[in-house]
């Protein structure tokens, strides 16, 4: 991102919008961070507060949104991520993708300003082809209970192109594949938060199914970075790019991994698939690596090391908070 810039991250107190924030202001941007703090609370972003060129705003995106004074780039990250969230909150869930992002993109038409989607893999559905490559269509159940955050997401996608189409909007749509790092919500229902929760607690680790899908799990400031490659390249047609790590594992073998990493002697438990979870899942990222350069630097053993400090001190705080509530 340009140092000078000024940025509204729509979303911007959650996990991956407050790593965002941060990197832009350590980048010389100008912050504007908007959340209903809805699925996040305020505390990933309490660090950034007293920065001058950061300020907070609280607000819905399913309503309209003004911002006064100029925008260069508008990060539309609001919106529930995790199946926990998305499931208790479906119709919430679709208004985000939907009029949320019709708001998002009425402001950045308003104010000329580059825009870029968050989308998802989760347009890949369960995929029947792998790695997915962009011009993949997917294979995603409509009317499923998943179906409420994967149509969302792909609405989303079609209005943000028809923006462009229709009225020159410049367009960015990052398809990010599971990402984690510090500022994860250990309750966020997520394989490696319930992974790494459940090791550090001692108890068995729960697999979903025989073990044997897999994931692709990508560090959050390797996804930072290629979002903000993507953000400023300067062509003017729209760019679709896959973003996360090829470096696929089965669910098996990353809780074996996790055992390890946090010296656990937990356990594992197996219960049936959810419905429409998907069997595969690994990013094609030949187009990020020819078009903007990027790869991710951080290899997996070294992320899971590197997160096992947060987790270990989010679950001694939320033990905390839960003592007092109980006292």
């Amino acid at each position: 991102m340009q140092r000078g810039w000024r940025v509204l991250v729509t979303g911007g107190a959650g996990f991956v919008g407050s790593h965002l924030c941060e990197r832009l202001l350590a980048d010389g941007c100008e912050v504007l961070c908007l959340d209903n703090l809805k699925t996040s609370g305020g505390e990933n972003i309490d660090h950034l507060r007293s920065a001058p060129e950061f300020t907070f705003v609280r607000h819905d995106i399913t309503q309209p949104v003004f911002v006064e004074g100029p925008l260069d780039c508008i990060l539309h990250f609001a919106s529930p991520a995790s199946p926990r969230d998305y499931l208790r909150h479906p119709i919430h869930t679709l208004k985000v993708g939907g009029l949320g992002t019709y708001h998002a993109l009425g402001l950045a038409k308003a104010k000329q300003a580059t825009f870029l989607l968050a989308s998802t893999s989760e347009v890949y559905g369960d995929p029947e082809v792998n790695p997915q490559p962009e011009h993949y269509w997917g294979h995603v159940n409509p009317v499923g209970p998943r179906s409420v955050y994967d149509e969302a997401k792909r609405y989303a996608e079609a209005i943000t192109l028809a923006y462009h189409r229709a009225h020159g909007l410049r367009v960015r749509i990052a398809r990010v594949f599971n990402t984690y790092g510090p500022r994860m919500r250990v309750d966020d229902g997520r394989v490696l938060p319930n992974f790494m929760s459940q090791a550090l607690r001692g108890e068995p680790l729960t697999i979903y199914g025989t073990g044997l899908q897999t994931r692709s799990l990508c560090y959050v400031t390797d996804l930072v970075e290629g979002i903000l490659r993507l953000a400023r390249f300067g062509a003017p047609e729209p760019l679709i790019i896959n973003l996360g790590n090829p470096d696929e594992v089965t669910v098996g073998a990353l809780a074996r991994e996790v055992l390890e990493v946090t010296g656990s002697s937990s356990g594992i438990v197996y219960r049936p698939l959810p419905e429409d979870d998907p069997r595969v899942r690994r990013p094609d990222i030949r187009r990020a690596r020819r078009i903007l350069g990027w790869t991710p630097a951080v290899p997996r053993r070294e992320g899971l090391r590197s997160v096992v400090p947060y987790f270990r001190k989010a679950l001694q705080e939320a033990e905390c908070v839960r003592s007092r509530v109980e006292a």
